[in-house]
């Protein structure tokens, strides 16, 4: 360390990950942050916009709380050793890339880190790259320093999650990972210049246990990413990526029959263009999308359509140890379009690890191991990021609220889970209690009433509620004093993964089981009639959630609609008998 601070070097440090790395570290008083790059200029301003006060708060230059900022000009092509040697850092951090884009010489910063004995890591991306870093593992062991690559959501957290869930295992056979990025997040040029270079190219992975390769942008699989007891995200396609993992697995596991990594973005009719022009690229009507990379990332900025929440998944399957099939999920969803601060995520919490006096073992390697589940977990703290595992395999023996829930329901209350305790062998269950209800006055809402036949107003009605489980399927018949009406609830399968169905007559409608503190919200995600997709902003909602009080179970449950107002509302009490 300089003195009493640790002196990190940041190249790229004002572009897309580089900056939001200073922002994530900036407040870091035992630091000082080079923000280097090839414009002095940019990277005054970019300091500047650091350390000016906003929202009312105090910017990080004007207390001596925070880290300590300079800007400064770092160009990769120039003398290297002449800049390090001045700057005298004591990590540097290369956040710029594209590392695919490198050419012959790709290792030149890292060489002269080595030469100057100054500790190395990356946010990698590039196959070639990451698993080639090993090359100067005799050499950096000898100068005593460490370089790791490939710092970031594909292959280090993509490893953490693995290594979380391979104890339940025997054997690995196949393991798949992808990111789902917000549409409203803003790709770097340089993110979509990655992609764009393999795009209908052949990519290597593992296919039946050989070494095989599939098409860089064609090839695709549909996953649901749903950590438990949150909104998951919308079902989607995820094209075939090259990434790092697809190399470095083989090695973890020496067993595995088959490997994935892909991205799914939104909106989708528009990835589905860009696999269409992959595919010219496979039949050589194109050579490469990579001069389109300027245009294909404006397309993506234009129709920014969606939610403003992304994702990542890691999939596992194989056998337990007692030789039955067995498949995880780990799942992550980051809200507020906070995705694209996961990346350095692993760097940051890397250097609050040297901070604490931990250091990586020295040597240069691929990044995959060096940090736990649990150091990225910590730094999503500072984020809307959700995350959790779902034990696939083991979910079809249990109830139908705890297969979709996962995890998340061992959270519920004992009232609400009681009440949903029943298995898909435990018969009829009856539970009993009082009601409110209220009815809406409008002419749809009465005719949606009687069709499905939602009880009249009244005060404190007597309730009964039959749960009968038939297979998988629960029905739900409910008895207010003389009115009965029931419904049909699965889980949801393809596209509906995750997601609650509950059936009423020619409608089905998809919700979302969240867990929240006390409450059991249920949040409607879409619906059909005789199958058909229907518009979501004409779905049946309202607030409706479950909540224990007082070691009670109580419901509060609205039916209504933009076209027809409100339908019905009924909220009240149960006990199981």
């Amino acid at each position: 360390m300089s003195g009493d601070r640790l002196s990190l070097l940041i190249i790229g440090g004002y572009g897309t990950f580089g900056g939001r790395l200073a922002r994530l570290l900036g407040d870091e008083p035992r630091l000082r942050l080079l923000i280097a790059g090839r414009s002095l200029e940019k990277a005054d301003d970019f300091v500047a916009d650091l350390r000016s006060p906003k929202d009312g708060s105090e910017g990080l230059g004007s207390s001596n709380l925070g880290a300590s900022l300079q800007a400064v000009r770092f160009d990769r092509d120039g003398d290297l050793a002449e800049q390090l040697t001045r700057l005298r850092p004591d990590l540097v951090v290369d956040a710029s890339g594209p590392f695919q884009t490198f050419g012959e010489d790709a290792y030149k910063v890292v060489q002269a880190c080595i030469g100057l004995g100054i500790d190395y890591a990356d946010i990698a991306d590039s196959t070639s790259f990451v698993a080639g870093i090993g090359g100067l593992d005799a050499a950096a062991r000898a100068k005593g320093i460490f370089a790791l690559s490939g710092l970031s959501s594909l292959p280090a957290l993509s490893f953490a999650a693995l290594d979380v869930m391979a104890p339940q295992f025997a054997r690995i056979d196949r393991v798949a990972a992808g990111i789902a990025p917000s549409a409203h997040v803003k790709i770097g040029l340089n993110v979509v210049r990655a992609i764009a270079s393999y795009a209908g190219k052949p990519v290597s992975l593992r296919r039946d246990g050989r070494p095989s390769s599939g098409l860089g942008l064609i090839e695709a699989m549909r996953v649901t990413v749903a950590p438990p007891g949150v909104v998951p995200l919308r079902s989607r396609k995820f094209l075939l990526v090259d990434a790092p993992d697809l190399a470095l697995l083989p090695a973890r596991l020496p067993g595995l029959q088959s490997s994935f990594t892909g991205v799914g973005t939104e909106p989708q009719p528009l990835q589905r263009l860009l696999s269409l022009a992959a595919r010219l690229v496979r039949l050589r009507m194109l050579p490469s999308l990579l001069p389109f990379a300027p245009l294909l990332q404006r397309a993506s900025h234009a129709l920014a359509i969606g939610d403003h929440r992304g994702g990542m998944f890691v999939r596992v399957s194989g056998v337990d140890s007692g030789g039955k099939s067995l498949a995880c999920g780990w799942h992550l969803i980051a809200a507020s379009d906070d995705g694209p601060f996961i990346p350095i995520t692993g760097v940051a919490a890397l250097v609050r690890r040297l901070l604490k006096g931990i250091r990586p073992e020295n040597g240069a390697r691929p990044a995959t191991g060096e940090l736990q589940l649990a150091d990225f977990e910590a730094e999503f703290r500072r984020f809307s990021i959700t995350t959790g595992i779902r034990v696939e395999s083991e979910a079809a023996c249990l109830p139908l609220y705890h297969r979709i829930l996962g995890s998340a329901f061992e959270r519920l209350p004992p009232a609400i889970a009681e009440m949903h305790s029943a298995g898909p062998a435990g018969g009829a269950r009856v539970a009993s209690g009082r009601a409110r209800t209220e009815r809406g006055r409008g002419f749809l809402a009465g005719i949606v009433a009687r069709l499905i036949g939602f009880p009249a107003a009244g005060e404190d009605v007597p309730v009964t509620v039959r749960f009968t489980a038939d297979g998988e399927k629960e029905i739900w018949t409910r008895d207010f004093e003389d009115k009965s009406f029931r419904s049909l609830q699965l889980e949801g399968k393809g596209r509906d993964r995750h997601l609650l169905a509950e059936v009423f007559g020619p409608f089905r409608v998809l919700v979302a089981l969240v867990q929240e503190g006390n409450k059991l919200r249920l949040v409607v995600r879409g619906w059909r009639f005789f199958g058909v997709p229907l518009p979501l902003f004409l779905a049946p909602g309202g607030e409706t959630y479950e909540e224990e009080r007082e070691g009670r179970f109580h419901f509060h449950v609205e039916i209504g609609g933009r076209l027809t107002g409100l339908v019905v509302r009924y909220t009240g009490w149960l006990v199981v008998a």
